[in-house]
C-alpha cells in the first residue's frame, strides 16, 4: 500500500519498529540499575556506566560510520546495523559478568548509531520533499512510542529479571529485520568519496543549525532528568509520577505526528522557530505557575510538563528535515548522524548542568529558569543564523544573474 508520496507505508512501519526497539533499549535500563548492579556484582554507579558508554559510543561513532558507509546500498546498511544492534543486546542479555555486559553495550551502540543514520537517510532519499516531514515523523514515532509504552512495560516486566526487557529488545529487533527484509525495497545512492561525505561539516550553516537540537535537548534533559524533584512534591511520587511520565511519552508522540504534517505545509525552519519560542515561553510561565499554592501549582506543573512534551516531541523531526533540506541525499547519512550526536551531547550536558545547579544550591523549580535561559540563547542563535543565511542568499543573487 502506498501513500500519496509514493512511499510505501509498510516500509515506514517496519523502519518505525526498528526505532521502537532502539527506544526501549535507550531508556529501560536506567530504571533497572539496582537490579543490574546486584546481579553483576557492581555498585550502582558502575551499572550506570552501561548507559553512559552507550551514549558516548553512539555520539562518536555515528558520524564516522555514517560517512564511511554513505556509498553502501541503504537497505543492506539498515539490515547490517540492526543485526549488530541485536547482537550487542543479545550479548548484554546473556552477559555472565559486567565486562561482557559493557562489551555488549558498545556493540549495540555501534549498530544503533549507524542504524539511526541509515534509516534517516533512506527516508530522506526515498520520499519527495513535500511529504518528508510526515515520513520522518512516522519513523521517529516508533522511538517515541517506545518511550510512551515500551519503556513502562519493560520496567514492569524487568522487576522480575532485568534481562527480560533486553530479550524483548532482541525479539523486536529480529521482527524488524524480517519486516525490513521483506517490506523495504533496496535503494542505491550515487557514489561519494569519504571527503565528499564529510564536506557538510565544513559548512558554517550546518554547524550553526546543529546548535538547535543540542540546545533543545540540553534544556529538556536539564529538567526532565529531575522531573521527580519538580513534580513529585506537588502530585506525589510513585504511580502519579509514572502517570505523568506516561503522559509525557504519549503527548510527545502526538507532537511528533503533528509536527510532521505542519513541516510539509510550512517548512521545518518555521516549525523550529515556533517550537523554540513556545518552549521558552513555557519555561518562564511554568516557573511562575509553580509558585501558585496547592492544586494550582500542581496543575501548572503538569501543564508545563505536557506542553514541553508536545513541542519537544515535534522538534526531532523538524531538526532532521531542516538538515536534510540543506544537503543532497547522498550525504544525508552523515548529517543526520551528526544531528543525533548533537542531541546526545545536549542531553548529557543538560543532565550534568542540572546536577551541578542543584549541588550549587538551586532549587528544583529554578531549573525551569535555567532551562529557559538555554532555550533563549538557542532561539537567538537560530534567528541570527537565519538572518545571516538570508543576507548571504540576497548578496549572491545579483552575482548569479
Amino acid at each position: 500500500m502506498n501513500d500519496r508520496s509514493g512511499f510505501r507505508i509498510g516500509a515506514l512501519v517496519w523502519l518505525a519498529v526498528a526505532n521502537f526497539s532502539m527506544g526501549i533499549d535507550g531508556y529501560v535500563l536506567a530504571g533497572l540499575l539496582p537490579q543490574i548492579a546486584t546481579d553483576l556484582k557492581v555498585d550502582a554507579a558502575a551499572a550506570g556506566q552501561l548507559m553512559s558508554v552507550f551514549a558516548v559510543t553512539s555520539a562518536i561513532s555515528g558520524p564516522v560510520l555514517g560517512a564511511l558507509t554513505g556509498r553502501w546500498e541503504r537497505k543492506f546498511t539498515i539490515l547490517l546495523s540492526l543485526g549488530v544492534f541485536v547482537l550487542g543486546n543479545l550479548l548484554v542479555g546473556l552477559a555472565p559478568t559486567y565486562f561482557w555486559a559493557m562489551a555488549g553495550r558498545v556493540v549495540s551502540a555501534l549498530g544503533g548509531a549507524l542504524l539511526s543514520a541509515a534509516v534517516g537517510s533512506y527516508v530522506v532519499a526515498a520520499t519527495p520533499e513535500q511529504f518528508r516531514g510526515r515520513a520522518l515523523s512516522w519513523v521517529m514515532g516508533g522511538f517515541l512510542f517506545a518511550t510512551a509504552l515500551g519503556v513502562p512495560v519493560g520496567l514492569v516486566i524487568g522487576q522480575a529479571d532485568w534481562r527480560i526487557p533486553i530479550f524483548l529488545v532482541v525479539g523486536v529487533g529480529v521482527v524488524a529485520m524480517i519486516g525490513i527484509f521483506r517490506g523495504v525495497t533496496p535503494l542505491h545512492l550515487p557514489a561519494t568519496t569519504v571527503r565528499e561525505a564529510l564536506s557538510p561539516l565544513t559548512q558554517p550553516r550546518i554547524l550553526l543549525a546543529l546548535v538547535v537540537p543540542a540546545g533543545l535537548m540540553c534544556a529538556s534533559y536539564l529538567c526532565f532528568t529531575y522531573a521527580t524533584l519538580i513534580l513529585g512534591p506537588r502530585i506525589g511520587e510513585g504511580y502519579p509520577m509514572i502517570a505523568a511520565l506516561f503522559g509525557y511519552g504519549v503527548v510527545s508522540l502526538v507532537g511528533n505526528l503533528v509536527s510532521g504534517r505542519v513541516i510539509d505545509r510550512r517548512g521545518p525552519v518555521a516549525v523550529l522557530t515556533v517550537i523554540l519560542a513556545a518552549v521558552v515561553t513555557a519555561a518562564v510561565l511554568g516557573w511562575l505557575g509553580l509558585m501558585l499554592p496547592g492544586i494550582l501549582g500542581a496543575v501548572a506543573g503538569v501543564a508545563w510538563f505536557l506542553v514541553c512534551a508536545f513541542f519537544n516531541g515535534g522538534s526531532g523531526v523538524a531538526g532532521q528535515a531542516r538538515l536534510a533540506s540543506m544537503v543532497s541525499p547522498t550525504v544525508a547519512a552523515l548529517v543526520l548522524a551528526v544531528n543525533t550526536s548533537a542531541m546526545m551531547l545536549g542531553s548529557g550536558l543538560g543532565s550534568a548542568l542540572g546536577g551541578v545547579a542543584l549541588v550549587a544550591g538551586s532549587s528544583a523549580d529554578q531549573l525551569l529558569l535555567i532551562s529557559g535561559g538555554i532555550l533563549a540563547v538557542t532561539l537567538l542563535v537560530h534567528l541570527l543564523t537565519l538572518s545571516w543565511m538570508r543576507r548571504g542568499a540576497t548578496a549572491a543573487t545579483p552575482a548569479s544573474g
